[in-house]
């Protein structure tokens, strides 16, 4: 935990609600490391860009 910044996403979460969904655990495999990178570095941009977390008007 890092506070004001995103460091990952909950892996068992993900892959619990990739299952649900049926998504096969080989995609998942390949694609959740890659959409996580992306997600958390555009989190933490817009954190960042909006003075850290909170409600926005």
């Amino acid at each position: 935990m890092l506070p004001g910044a995103v460091i990952g996403w909950d892996m068992s979460a993900a892959l619990a609600l990739g299952d649900a969904l049926g998504v096969p655990p080989l995609a998942m495999a390949e694609l959740l490391p890659v959409i996580e990178a992306v997600m958390v570095r555009k989190l933490n941009e817009e954190l960042s860009a909006n003075g850290g977390p909170g409600v926005r008007p």
